[in-house]
């Protein structure tokens, strides 16, 4: 096993064993490596708010595609009702002409008979 190459690392001479000044190095690298991973750690938190965003989103979208069809139905039993109150004024002004219409005629007839009778 001691013939065995160990793994190419760049920040090892080529002698094989790390000397004063790599080990300096070495703690850099690990040092950019954790800020890196930090980095790294902080973008995975920012998809994941990203796509719990969409899905409220998502959620807002289907609640506001209700909220209109509701207001739609709502519009639609407002202009029946509407109709029904129309027609229902209507017949009632009827009513009142026709009453109308007739306390006249029983006023208006008896005086014209008694009239022309004289």
């Amino acid at each position: 096993m001691a013939d065995r190459e160990q793994p190419y690392d760049p920040y090892i001479p080529s002698g094989g064993q790390p000397q004063g000044g790599a080990g300096n190095g070495n703690h850099r690298t690990a040092a950019l490596q954790a800020e890196i991973d930090s980095t790294v750690g902080i973008m995975r938190d920012n998809i994941n708010k990203v796509s719990e965003r969409g899905a409220r989103l998502d959620s807002l979208q289907d609640k506001t595609d209700n909220l209109a069809q509701s207001a739609q139905g709502f519009r639609r039993g407002a202009n029946r009702v509407r109709k029904q109150m129309w027609w229902k004024d209507m017949k009632m002004r009827m009513w009142l002409i026709v009453g109308i219409i007739v306390l006249l005629a029983i006023i208006i007839i008896p005086t014209v008979v008694a009239t022309s009778k004289k």
